[in-house]
């Protein structure tokens, strides 16, 4: 026969087994104040898993050309500089416009807020992004960066099909530094 004692200790077990697992499944169902771009890569990238890439890259006009499968991790190292774009940050809520212009999902660096993303432009085809651009800027009085990547999709494949990424680097003293990176994945 169960005492009191054991009843209570039975039901306060049961209702800290649902809450634990109730709060988790509301971080999951969570909306984000932006475009998932995080999100949307891992789920893109591990699509990529193993499949080779025709790279050229140029650094301050000299140019070498690669070709190479990449692991998910170095496909990840790839798309660093849209990894750091991503905007949903408690820090940055209220930050960003969002906007839609036609087939366009656009959010804009208010001008009174800070950040280094000035924008985020993804293109939708079929309700799925087709392409997404990011622009970023840094400065400070020793240093300024800014980059500009992009990514298509394609369509009949469902995969990222090519990408660019285009930074200027200057820090203070030295001579500026300009990289441009574009894969045609295979």
């Amino acid at each position: 026969m169960m005492t009191l004692k054991n009843y209570l200790l039975f039901g306060l077990l049961i209702w800290a087994a649902f809450s634990c697992t109730s709060g988790q499944a509301d971080k999951k169902m969570e909306k984000l104040p932006y475009f998932n771009l995080s999100g949307f890569l891992d789920l893109e990238l591990a699509k990529l898993d193993g499949t080779k890439v025709t790279k050229i890259s140029e650094v301050n006009g000299e140019e070498s050309n690669s070709e190479k499968a990449y692991s998910l991790q170095e496909w990840k190292e790839e798309f660093e500089a849209f990894y750091s774009a991503d905007i949903n940050s408690p820090a940055l809520a209220a930050s960003y416009s969002t906007e839609t212009e036609g087939e366009y999902l656009i959010h804009r660096l208010l001008p009174e807020a800070k950040g280094k993303v000035k924008e985020i432009k993804i293109k939708y085809l079929k309700e799925y992004p087709n392409s997404i651009s990011v622009r970023m800027t840094e400065k400070n009085l020793f240093f300024s960066s800014s980059t500009l990547a992009e990514f298509y999709m394609n369509l009949a494949t469902e995969k990222i099909d090519h990408y660019s990424i285009e930074t200027s680097q200057k820090v203070w003293f030295l001579e500026p530094t300009h990289i441009k990176i574009s894969g045609a994945v295979k």
